[in-house]
């Protein structure tokens, strides 16, 4: 398992034996290293990371405004995409000449073949072509507001995409914090809402998804099944949104902030603003449970 920590500014790995190390960061805030171990680098308010198809760790320098990336083998760290200037590229340029915002979610696609960047702070969701280096543009024009269901995705603006992820379809979910909401942009380019009402809430637990409220969520995954993991942040749970129905349903949390339920029922486990969600190849769920600073199993 790799964590990073926002605001420790370290990258870290956990073995099998439950051993902890540091990879990367020193503890202290800064952007420089580049070249150099991994371990000496410096770090701006990190929020996510991914693994590559071999074994790299992409880190999501996210006051930085751009990507990095730990060689395991060399120990090294290297830029990977943006300039660390803040600017917004609106056309498609080599990632690593490319301007962005604050990039707070990153995220391969199944086969590894594109590095999904959530850009909040320009309203963009673009991806990286892991052959080319290209930077392109997927959802977004730059502007703020609730995109209309069924028109091209890089037309359309966004309220303020928090996270990305991509199905084994080729279908990319964006989940919006403060739209309070999921949309979806499928494989012809279209976007649509398929979670929430925009209203701020924790309703519609087991019930139509386009009539349940989210509070202010921060990320997601897909599961085995090509369903949607949400960590719903200000509602203190961890959601399911399954495609094939449409509908969503509660599998973690009790709704209430706190911290307590650890070895029981997932469902009357307390926590504090969960910010990460993960499903690891067995299908085991993993949680990080941010403003408690641990992370959970559920299996």
């Amino acid at each position: 398992m790799f964590i990073v920590e926002l605001s420790g500014g370290r990258v870290h790995k956990i073995s099998f034996d439950g051993t902890l190390t540091r990879l990367g960061g020193t503890g202290k805030k800064g952007g420089s290293g580049d070249g150099g171990p991994a371990g000496d680098a410096l770090f701006n308010g990190m929020h996510s990371l991914a693994v590559g198809a071999n074994d790299e760790i992409y880190v999501a320098d996210t006051w930085n405004n751009r990507v990095r990336v730990i060689d395991p083998k060399t120990g090294k760290i290297a830029a990977f995409a943006g300039t660390g200037t803040k600017g917004d590229s609106e056309k498609e340029s080599a990632a690593l000449t490319a301007d962005f915002g604050g990039i707070y979610c990153i995220a391969f696609d199944p086969k590894k073949e594109n590095l999904f960047l959530t850009d909040l702070d320009n309203r963009r969701i673009r991806k990286v072509n892991m052959k080319t280096g290209s930077a392109t543009i997927v959802a977004g024009n730059g502007k703020k507001g609730v995109p209309q269901d069924g028109a091209d995705a890089v037309s359309q603006p966004l309220v303020d995409p928090r996270a990305a992820a991509v199905d084994r379809k080729g279908n990319v979910y964006i989940l919006e914090r403060g739209g309070h909401a999921l949309r979806v942009v499928d494989v012809q380019g279209k976007i649509r809402t398929v979670v929430g009402t925009g209203k701020a809430g924790l309703s519609g637990d087991d019930g139509p998804a386009l009539k349940a409220t989210l509070k202010g969520p921060k990320h997601l995954c897909i599961d085995l099944e090509d369903n949607v993991i949400i960590a719903d942040t200000a509602n203190h749970v961890i959601r399911k949104y399954t495609p094939g129905d449409g509908r969503i349903v509660r599998i973690a949390g009790t709704g209430k902030l706190g911290m307590s339920g650890n070895g029981g029922d997932a469902l009357a486990v307390s926590f504090n603003e969960p910010h990460g969600v993960f499903v690891h190849p067995n299908g085991t769920l993993y949680i990080v449970d941010s403003n408690n600073h641990r992370v959970f199993r559920l299996e």
